[in-house]
């Protein structure tokens, strides 16, 4: 029989998990009974007594315990998994029909925490992001394979965050595939997915409703699609009538792949053209040399990875859009984003107003924007909020 763990709440520290939130950290645990190792599973208690819920124990990491469950009679099993990933996997496909592609699990939002699944038409693509689902990452593979008996399963786990929960990175297959990558729909248009070596788990499925909202303020217009990754604003900009995208990236292979995806859906090639430059500098050079661009998208990688990063990032932030809205002609729009889960979306807003104040323009928001609607938020779990975009109008 398993051993049994126990942690006991400092007093009048059990109310954020009352109100089911899935973190609980080192400062509040007063006791732990026995001594459970990297991703056991531990019973929660109150200073009183009273059973609180089941979690996943993790020794190295400030968030020691994140919640698996709130039921005592639920076991932390196979079953348990399976019951979890049909249950979003059917939530979110429903939400999502102009696609196959699309975020399956989102970690605590989904009561999972530190799991994100990813299905990309014939391939999920798994990371394992915390002590508890690496535990277990045997179990929930056989679930996904009960959900998704056709589809293999590529992971990429090879993530900094790991490291806070005393796990190393790993990457490779789970269930073997013939190829890394695959071609996606997306409304319409078909997207190379590179689920091995692109970034996240290989694409940006949270922006998929704001590629379609940003090409509508594209028609017609003079593009500049920053921190481009494989084009696919650009691809949808083109697409609804845009009269020409620039597409604007620091890594030739993001590059390189966005011209396959360009070629594959017969766009104009006369129409685009792609750069490999750093954004904060090519800003700058267009600035110097007085070209202008009639619609801009901001669409920069994560900035602040902790705390101690939010001023930094600002800053960042600051730089990058107050350079757009100088080169943006009058009239025209700047889409901008951040997906730094530590910017929140007041201080976010305020950055892009001291932004347009050092840039001397007026700008006035348009429209705002988030994640896309399979990256769902539990409600007792705001931080799984995390992208906010603005769409400005210069004037």
């Amino acid at each position: 029989m398993a051993d049994t763990f126990k942690i006991t709440l400092a007093s009048k520290r059990e109310k954020s998990v009352l109100r089911r939130h899935p973190w609980i950290f080192s400062r509040a645990i007063e006791k732990v009974d026995g001594e459970p190792k990297l991703g056991d599973t531990v019973e929660v208690y109150a200073k009183n007594g009273q059973w609180l819920a089941r979690a996943a124990f993790s020794p190295h990491s400030q968030i020691r315990a994140r919640v698996w469950t709130y039921e005592q009679n639920q076991q932390i099993d196979q079953s348990f998994f399976l019951q979890r990933i049909q249950t979003a996997y059917q939530s979110k496909s429903a939400l999502i029909n102009n696609s196959d592609a699309l975020r399956v699990i989102a970690g605590e939002s989904d009561g999972l925490p530190g799991l994100t699944v990813d299905l990309y038409k014939d391939i999920l693509v798994c990371q394992f992001l915390a002590a508890g689902v690496e535990k277990h990452k045997a179990e929930i593979v056989a679930a996904l394979e009960q959900v998704f008996p056709q589809l293999a399963i590529f992971e990429r786990s090879d993530v900094d965050v790991r490291q806070k929960e005393g796990l190393k990175p790993i990457s490779g297959w789970l269930k073997a595939g013939a190829q890394t990558s695959t071609w996606i729909n997306e409304a319409g248009s078909q997207i190379l997915v590179d689920v091995e070596q692109g970034h996240k788990t290989g694409f940006y499925l949270d922006q998929r409703d704001n590629r379609l909202i940003a090409a509508d303020y594209c028609k017609g217009k003079q593009v500049l699609n920053c921190f481009s990754y494989t084009g696919t604003f650009g691809l949808h900009a083109l697409k609804a009538g845009a009269e020409h995208v620039t597409n604007l990236d620091v890594s030739q292979l993001a590059l390189d792949t966005s011209a396959k995806i360009y070629q594959q859906n017969q766009l104009d090639e006369s129409k685009y053209t792609h750069l490999n430059a750093d954004v904060f500098k090519q800003l700058r050079q267009y600035k110097k040399q007085g070209q202008q661009f009639d619609c801009i998208i901001l669409d920069p990688p994560k900035f602040a990875e902790n705390k101690g990063q939010v001023i930094r990032a600002c800053r960042g932030y600051k730089d990058i859009n107050m350079l757009a809205l100088q080169i943006l002609k009058p009239g025209g729009f700047l889409l901008t984003f951040s997906c730094s889960g530590l910017i929140e979306a007041d201080l976010f807003q305020k950055v892009v107003a001291d932004a347009a104040l050092d840039a001397n323009v007026e700008a006035h928001i348009i429209e705002k924007l988030t994640q896309a609607k399979d990256h769902t938020v539990l409600l007792s779990y705001p931080e799984g909020f995390y992208l906010k975009g603005l769409v400005v109008q210069k004037r």
